[in-house]
């Protein structure tokens, strides 16, 4: 057997272990729901998982209304909303490590999504001299999001500090 072949077994068995090794902890980790206020809605407002906080995306508190606002407005109303859930939760902004955002297109854009606007409202909260912490963080149009007049949707997961 050449020196590579027998490589290759033993690097997929390292691999392997460590994957188990590395997401084990989680298997095994009490999972504690947070409901949405005042509602039946059938989701969590988020779940704890060991030190981790996995928020359910959140909108506008706007978007229902005649003139949900822009973007950069929905952007900044969502944000505001995630502020109150993490504090509720004793965290913070600062505390954020990932967030996932969905931008609905802009009928005033052309049906494209505002990703300025959106970064408008994201920078009065993160990587600011007040809160330089920055997430990890992923943004994408979709076709739609489930309010019509909804043009931004953001979670968030949060890591309770040390």
């Amino acid at each position: 057997m050449e020196p590579e072949s027998r490589l290759k077994p033993n690097l997929l068995f390292s691999l392997a272990a460590g994957a188990i090794l590395l997401f084990a902890p989680a298997a095994h980790a009490q999972a504690t729901r947070i409901p949405l206020s005042n509602s039946n809605f059938p989701i969590s407002q988020g779940v704890w998982v060991g030190d981790s906080l996995y928020l359910s995306g959140m909108m506008a508190s706007t978007f229902s209304s005649p003139t949900p606002g822009d973007t950069k407005d929905q952007t900044v109303s969502a944000i505001q909303q995630i502020q109150k859930a993490l504090e509720a939760q004793k965290l913070t902004l600062g505390d954020v490590v990932m967030m996932h955002v969905y931008l609905a297109g802009d009928p005033a854009k052309g049906g494209k999504m505002d990703f300025v606007g959106f970064m408008a409202g994201y920078t009065q909260f993160f990587g600011t001299p007040a809160q330089p912490n920055k997430p990890a963080r992923s943004a994408m149009q979709v076709a739609a999001l489930a309010a019509p007049t909804g043009l931004v949707e953001i979670e968030v997961i949060a890591v309770r500090p040390k």
